[in-house]
């Protein structure tokens, strides 16, 4: 009979990993678009600095406003990864704490419950930073679009 308790002990413990598990999937799709678009920001850098030798006057000054956006991008999407990770983190803490804490009756419950806490703290924190990446991005939508009705004019 004991070892058919530990069977079911075991896969209680499974059941309850399974929810922090699709956490886990979550973020990590998170950070794959955050990644993508560090990369198109890094991209889109490298870019204007090639040109920006050839750039003069009013050219040369909306480069510079861009460039100086996406390094706020770049930062921004640098802080909401490092953040994301974290939480991510916190959440394979969490499912190793529930595979430690049950068999072994110790209890851990507020260890737990501080991890998740810190967990769902990152990830808004790296969320936040996102929300804040995409509005910067925009931001140098609207410089790319006044050059268009510069140059229309």
């Amino acid at each position: 009979m004991d070892a058919d308790a530990a069977v079911s002990a075991i896969a209680q413990q499974i059941q309850l990993a399974i929810a922090p598990v699709f956490l886990l999937a979550g973020i990590g799709a998170i950070l794959n678009v955050l990644a993508q678009r560090l990369a198109r920001a890094v991209d889109r850098s490298r870019a204007l600095v090639v040109a920006f030798e050839d750039l003069a006057g009013e050219e040369r000054a909306r480069a510079v406003r861009e460039l100086q956006l996406l390094e706020r991008r770049t930062r921004a999407s640098n802080r909401a990864i490092s953040f994301c990770t974290a939480s991510a983190l916190f959440v394979c803490l969490v499912v190793a704490v529930l595979f430690i804490a049950d068999p072994r009756e110790i209890a851990l419950a507020r260890p737990l419950a501080l991890l998740f806490i810190a967990a769902m703290a990152a990830l808004i924190a790296g969320l936040v930073l996102f929300l804040y990446e995409v509005r910067l991005a925009m931001r140098a939508l609207r410089l790319r679009r006044g050059l268009l009705r510069d140059e229309s004019r």
